[in-house]
């Protein structure tokens, strides 16, 4: 029977700091935040910080930012726009992948427990390294490939109908919410692409102005970086922007299929 446990240095240690609200705070809302500094050769270990809920912004972020200001400046996350467009503050929330800047305080009942994104390598606290995400982002080659010369002196066009093949995918922020999220991703991100980085795969093969669809499917036509992806959803129950990742594969999948019969 197979037994997956974790490394030792990487179990969770019993020695958290806790950090009290003030005194006279009325609405206290308790956070369990995961800590890891590598430089510090201790394992991971939660801290329990208390926010005062009325001198404190009404999403996750606000609070995490309120910990870092008030009570301990050594607390590390990425974090930008706070307005749900840059995606820097992905972390897992209450056992649920999101956002900070868009998860309310409030939707969250109890204790809110913060930990970083899971399957990846945790750089420092909550800070995820995305060195590989990126790199499978690269592979797909984000961009409009084009053979044909563009018209002179124009931009390429479409029509409002091919442009809105387009919604649902132009809109992704990159967050890695849904890969994060996906059981196959996490045993085979080594070689499968992941939800994300295939959504967006699907975005310039649906892009009407995009004159390599064929080499496109050749990269993706394979038993790893395409087909590990066996649509368990989960990628679309956690993306923050409503995307559907699991229907663009299925997009793939359709088009790999089509060009052989």
């Amino acid at each position: 029977m197979a037994e997956f446990t974790l490394p030792k240095n990487s179990k969770i240690s019993g020695k958290g700091m806790k950090h009290a609200a003030p005194a006279d705070a009325k609405r206290v809302k308790k956070f369990e935040v995961y800590r890891y500094d590598p430089d510090k050769g201790e394992n991971p270990r939660y801290d329990t910080f208390e926010v005062d809920l009325d001198n404190c912004g009404p999403m996750v972020l606000d609070a995490l930012i309120k910990m870092k200001g008030e009570q301990d400046s050594s607390l590390t996350f990425r974090r930008s726009c706070r307005e749900g467009i840059c995606g820097s503050c992905s972390m897992n929330i209450d056992g649920k992948n999101g956002l900070a800047c868009t998860t309310a305080i409030e939707d969250v009942k109890g204790t809110v427990r913060i930990t970083p994104l899971p399957h990846m390598e945790v750089i420092k606290d909550l800070v995820p390294d995305f060195t590989h995400f990126y790199a499978q982002y690269s592979s797909i080659k984000p961009w409009l490939q084009t053979v044909t010369p563009p018209p002179s002196g124009k931009e390429r066009l479409q029509s409002p109908a091919d442009r809105e093949k387009l919604d649902g995918l132009y809109e992704c922020i990159l967050c890695a919410c849904c890969s994060t999220s996906c059981p196959s991703y996490w045993w085979n991100s080594d070689k499968f692409l992941g939800p994300a980085i295939l959504l967006q795969a699907y975005r310039w093969l649906a892009d009407s102005r995009d004159e390599m669809t064929g080499d496109r499917l050749d990269e993706l036509e394979d038993p790893f970086r395409l087909y590990r992806c066996h649509t368990i959803m989960n990628c679309a129950n956690a993306c923050p922007k409503g995307l559907s990742p699991a229907k663009a594969i299925a997009e793939i999948k359709k088009m790999e299929a089509e060009r052989i019969v």
